[in-house]
C-alpha cells in the first residue's frame, strides 16, 4: 500500500438527503451497529444539525447490515469495567442522545430490520414511529450477561407499559415482530420487500403537512405526555390556542371549509 495515500475514516453514521427526509443510518453494520461512545456521539451530532435544518421534514433512522441495532458496545464496556466515571458518562452521553430524538422538531422513524436489542430497543422506543420487518426481532437481554437494562427500560417502558416491559427485562428473550406490534413498540410490521415502502408512505404523509404545526405539535406532545392530567391539559391547551393563532391554521380550515387542497405557509 502507498503509505502517502490516506484513507478516509467510515463514518459511524452515513446521512442522505432526498426532498426533505434524511436518512441516518448507522454504519457498523458488521457489527449490528452498537452504541459505542463513538456511535453515540456520531448520532448525537448529527441530531444537533437536524435540529437547526428547516429543509429537513422527516427523519429516518436505519442500521446497515444484517440488523438494526445491537445495544451498546459490550466489548467497549467490558475494558473499562472498572472505571465508574467512564461508564457514567457514556450512559450520560446515550441519555442525552435518546432525548434529543423527542425533541427534534422533526418527526423521526425507525426503520427496524434484524434485532434490536438492549439500547437498540431504546433506540426503536423513543422514536416517534417505527416500521419494522418481519423478521425483526426485540429483546432488553442485559439480564443474561450480568447487566440489567435499566436504561433502555426507561423508552421501553413507556411504549409498553409495566408487565410487558417487566417480561422483557425479566427474560432477556427475543420476542417477533408480531409480538412487538401488539404491545406498541413499532406502528407496522411489513414483509422484508416492502419495509422501505412503508416508511415512505409515513415520510409521504408527513411532508404533505405544514412543517411549522408538525414542529409544534411534537413538541407539545412530550412536553404532556409524562404530566398528571391538570399539568397536561393546561400545556396542550394553550399550544392549541397559540397554535389557532397560526396563518397555517387559517389556512388549513379554509381549506377544508373551501374543500381544497391547503398551501402550507411553510
Amino acid at each position: 500500500m502507498d503509505p502517502s495515500v490516506q484513507t478516509v475514516p467510515t463514518p459511524y453514521v452515513s446521512k442522505r438527503a432526498d426532498g426533505g427526509v434524511v436518512t441516518l443510518t448507522l454504519n457498523r453494520g458488521e457489527r449490528f451497529n452498537p452504541l459505542s461512545a463513538a456511535m453515540i456521539g456520531a448520532l448525537e451530532s448529527e441530531l444537533d444539525i437536524l435540529a437547526t435544518d428547516e429543509t429537513a421534514r422527516a427523519v429516518v433512522l436505519a442500521g446497515a447490515g444484517r440488523g438494526f441495532c445491537a445495544g451498546h458496545d459490550l466489548k467497549e464496556m467490558r475494558a473499562h469495567s472498572e472505571d465508574k466515571a467512564w461508564q457514567q458518562k457514556l450512559f450520560s452521553d446515550c441519555n442525552r442522545m435518546m432525548i434529543k430524538l423527542t425533541e427534534l422538531p422533526q418527526p423521526v422513524i425507525a426503520r427496524v430490520h434484524g434485532i434490536a436489542t438492549a439500547a437498540g430497543c431504546q433506540l426503536v422506543s423513543m422514536c416517534d414511529l417505527a416500521v419494522a420487518s418481519e423478521e425483526a426481532r426485540f429483546a432488553l437481554p442485559g439480564v443474561n450477561v450480568g447487566v440489567f437494562c435499566s436504561t433502555p427500560a426507561v423508552g421501553v417502558v413507556r411504549n409498553v407499559g409495566r408487565k410487558r416491559a417487566m417480561e422483557l427485562l425479566l427474560t432477556g428473550e427475543l420476542y417477533d415482530a408480531k409480538t412487538a406490534l401488539a404491545w406498541g413498540l413499532v406502528n407496522r410490521v411489513v414483509p422484508p420487500s416492502e419495509l422501505d415502502a412503508e416508511v415512505a408512505r409515513f415520510t409521504e404523509l408527513i411532508l404533505a403537512r405544514s412543517r411549522q404545526v408538525i414542529a409544534n405539535g411534537k413538541r407539545t406532545f412530550y412536553q404532556q405526555v409524562d404530566r398528571p392530567l391538570p399539568g397536561a391539559y393546561a400545556v396542550a391547551g394553550e399550544s392549541m390556542a397559540s397554535g389557532l393563532l397560526q396563518e397555517d391554521a387559517a389556512e388549513g380550515i379554509d381549506a377544508f371549509l373551501g374543500k381544497r387542497p391547503a398551501r402550507w405557509r411553510e
